[in-house]
């Protein structure tokens, strides 16, 4: 009981933090909520924070100036976002949240976490069938620390891979957004 109330504080400590990087992605009736915290059901409160946290590591990503303070708690926060989901979500939501703790440490050039967690990814995608969107970003974040580690071949195998399924994504807002990401740095 004793380290769930210790991780429970470091998470609320860890969401303030969230709070004072990132005030314009919560909103005024938001945080009245979050002072509310005891009226939220346990999965309300996993899924505020998993979904708070990826906001977080996506407004962290997208900064050009991050500080090592800052990769620090983008690595930090896309773990405790996956752990949130791992409370309450599914299958696909483990597989995503794979996903983007790989790309955070391909963005941070640290290919050793960038290939096990986009491993990860790819066998929770085979072992689910996932498919069209799901398993164009598989193969991509394959792709990319693949490029993070220095392998080549392997890199452009998956970036292949990746293009075709891009290809095949139903959704064109998908496809566009999918392709978007492809294309963007680091590679």
């Amino acid at each position: 009981m004793k380290k769930s109330l210790t991780y429970l504080i470091s998470l609320s400590a860890l969401f303030l933090m969230m709070l004072t990087i990132v005030p314009q992605t919560i909103s005024a009736e938001e945080d009245v909520t979050l002072k509310e915290e005891n009226k939220m059901t346990e999965k309300e409160f996993h899924n505020r924070f998993a979904v708070g946290l990826n906001n977080l590591v996506w407004h962290l990503m997208s900064k050009s100036d991050r500080t090592v303070r800052e990769n620090d708690l983008m690595i930090h926060a896309a773990h405790t976002s996956y752990y949130h989901w791992s409370r309450i979500g599914n299958e696909l939501n483990l597989q995503r949240g794979e996903w983007l703790i790989s790309r955070v440490y391909a963005v941070l050039n640290r290919p050793e976490g960038a290939l096990y967690h986009a491993q990860k990814c790819l066998d929770l995608t085979e072992e689910h069938n996932f498919v069209d969107f799901d398993l164009a970003y598989a193969y991509e974040a394959m792709a990319r620390a693949y490029a993070a580690s220095g392998n080549k071949t392997e890199s452009e195998k998956y970036l292949k891979l990746a293009n075709e399924a891009g290809k095949k994504i139903d959704a064109e807002e998908n496809r566009s957004l999918f392709f978007d990401d492809l294309n963007s740095e680091p590679w």
